[in-house]
């Protein structure tokens, strides 16, 4: 069974039509990339996914369930989570309590709980600190867990976003546009940290990045949208130099 089906999913608002009956699968531990043009419809289909535009049309199945309409902190609890193409950090939280949020998603004890702290509440915040310093450690943030959020370079920003996303427990992760902004250098740590993220945690990992040399450079298969529709698909040789991908992104027809 694939982890992710979307199946004859189009969305539409009004008389524009982002997406129009797409068709794909991402099966468990794979590691996909989704590219296309500028307004190809690539974030409005993890907007599909994680539940912030319900489909128009088809469906959305995750782990062998039907999501689609389903709220966004609903599909986050079944084992979805995304990163932005603009970073959507706290800005004022700590590094640590930025990551502690995401650990809010499956909590075990409730207001009361809160409210008179007793045994269990206090065992589960020991479980959660212990969790989100772990996360930390693992990515080389836990020298920064008491400074602001937006304090840190923009790449540490962009690994920070990634650590909460994973304290959300997720089985798939989404990544927008993650090198955006990026130099080289940090565009070449960026991709360790995806293969190392996938590999670690064991996670099936649905990227969209414009930056070719790191689709290539680490996807399994790709997958390419032009005005909303699938184009190709398949293995990055044969996505390079496929030719209505050239044609999508050069304008011409590849010869």
């Amino acid at each position: 069974m694939s982890l992710l089906e979307i199946q004859n999913a189009s969305m539409q608002f009004g008389g524009l039509k982002c997406v129009t009956d797409l068709s794909f699968d991402l099966a468990h531990d794979e590691l996909v990339g989704l590219i296309g043009p500028n307004g190809a419809g690539k974030t409005t289909v993890f907007n599909m996914v994680t539940g912030v535009y319900p489909p128009t049309a088809g469906r959305v199945t995750f782990d062998g369930v039907n999501v689609s309409g389903q709220r966004p902190y609903r599909i986050t609890g079944r084992g979805i989570a995304r990163t932005f193409q603009n970073i959507r950090l706290f800005g004022s939280l700590s590094v640590f309590d930025n990551v502690r949020t995401a650990c809010n998603m499956h909590l075990k004890h409730g207001i009361s709980h809160a409210v008179f702290r007793g045994r269990g509440y206090h065992d589960e915040e020991e479980q959660i600190r212990a969790h989100v310093l772990e996360l930390l450690e693992i990515f080389g943030l836990i020298e920064y867990r008491d400074r602001p959020g937006k304090s840190l370079p923009y790449g540490d920003q962009r690994r920070l976003e990634i650590v909460r996303a994973l304290a959300t427990k997720p089985k798939l992760l989404l990544l927008d546009e993650p090198a955006a902004g990026m130099n080289p250098s940090e565009k070449v740590n960026l991709m360790n940290l995806i293969r190392f993220t996938k590999e670690k945690f064991g996670l099936s990992i649905l990227l969209v990045e414009h930056d070719m040399k790191v689709v290539m450079g680490i996807c399994e298969r790709i997958i390419v949208l032009e005005y909303g529709r699938k184009i190709a698909e398949g293995a990055p040789a044969d996505i390079r130099t496929n030719p209505a991908v050239i044609a999508a992104y050069l304008g011409k027809e590849g010869g």
